[in-house]
């Protein structure tokens, strides 16, 4: 009978987990997703605060080298391996309970660690994180009923005996961490790094220009197909696609040309918007349109679109390092009327044109929507 209520117990234990190993593969193939599908967006991509996409663009969804949720996949596979092992009927009473429990609250610390960086340095919420988050609570609160109503002894004294039951247990479970822990290291070493944007491919020495409107291009001298991109350099898809165009210009650089055209989804500069999204891409636009004036436009755009954007500001003596000019002068870039009323027209010409949202591309006079 006893063995029994246990049962009625473990089962609903063993649920949870496979939930959370579950959640966290779904999780990890988005994250993989976001980085290397043009076209994919989330069934959670829902709004500016409630966005999954958002959340794995951040450079905090990597953890030591890998993706935080593969680092979740791989904690819910042992916890699996150990409902596996661990449970054995003659030991209900004592094993498995003190270790899980011990576990679980590690993965609910952490919770706590990423909500709170979800909320102050993100600033937008992931439905399937907090699904995870809330699954590891589960698990946390549901092993400590358990040990009260089976466990003989302290947690403490619990989690000790486990490890000293691991040690002693038979050759299979042994050997099976040590294969467990040995295919970590080799996913942590080959794992590709997918969410790094390769852009050395495109970046080759092309033919460029400035278009009648006073755009600038780059590419083909005499193009077969012109491609004008409208971009926002806080928009991560905007960045995905801007480095794809320039490799596919790289690819077929007598065919293509690139034009760059701003919309930044700014409500300080971008008039036809309701909702202020990306606060500060105005500003980033007119450093590139003043380093367009110098002719480093391309190598500002591209770096505007590489720097780090997690600390909310950006650090224009750096910057200016980077792009050879001087610091006073991008200050002084940013109060300049002139430069403002550029990126205006810019916006201007993509309302016209009917775009919403960025990117947006029109391609031998056909606006395609991103």
């Amino acid at each position: 009978m006893k063995n029994r209520r246990y049962s009625f117990y473990f089962i609903p234990g063993c649920v949870l987990v496979l939930a959370g190993f579950l959640n966290a593969l779904y999780l990890s193939a988005s994250h993989y997703r976001v980085y290397t599908d043009i076209g994919y967006s989330s069934f959670c991509a829902l709004s500016k605060s409630i966005n999954c996409d958002t959340v794995s663009q951040s450079n905090y969804s990597i953890l030591l080298g890998m993706p935080v949720p593969v680092w979740g996949s791989i904690g819910y596979l042992f916890l699996i391996l150990l409902l596996l092992f661990l449970f054995h009927k003659n030991n209900i009473n004592k094993k498995f309970w003190p270790l899980f429990f011990c576990i679980v609250s590690l993965f609910s610390i952490y919770s706590l660690i990423l909500g709170f960086i979800s909320i102050f340095y993100i600033h937008s919420y992931c439905l399937m994180c907090i699904l995870s988050y809330a699954i590891n609570f589960a698990l946390m609160f549901y092993s400590y009923a358990v040990i009260k109503k089976f466990g003989d002894c302290a947690i403490l004294k619990g989690i000790v005996a486990d490890v000293s039951y691991i040690k002693s247990r038979s050759f299979s479970f042994p050997l099976l961490v040590k294969i467990f822990i040995m295919g970590v290291i080799f996913l942590w070493i080959f794992l590709p790094k997918y969410w790094v944007i390769d852009i050395k491919k495109g970046m080759l020495k092309l033919p460029s220009g400035v278009t009648e409107e006073g755009s600038h291009w780059i590419g083909a001298q005499n193009p077969e197909i012109t491609i004008i991109e409208y971009t926002d350099y806080l928009c991560f898809q905007c960045k995905k696609m801007h480095f794809y165009l320039r490799s596919l210009v790289a690819e077929n650089p007598d065919k293509i040309r690139l034009v760059h055209r701003y919309f930044p989804l700014d409500k300080e500069f971008n008039f036809s918007i309701k909702e202020d999204l990306h606060s500060g891409a105005g500003k980033m636009a007119m450093l590139a349109i003043y380093a367009g004036l110098k002719e480093r436009f391309w190598e500002m755009n591209d770096l505007l679109f590489q720097i780090d954007h997690s600390k909310g500001t950006i650090d224009l003596n750096e910057l200016a390092l980077k792009i050879n000019l001087k610091p006073e002068e991008l200050s002084w870039a940013l109060d300049q009327t002139a430069i403002r009323l550029y990126l205006k027209r810019d916006i201007a010409f993509g309302v016209k044109a009917g775009v919403t949202g960025t990117p947006s591309y029109i391609i031998n006079d056909k606006l395609y929507v991103r």
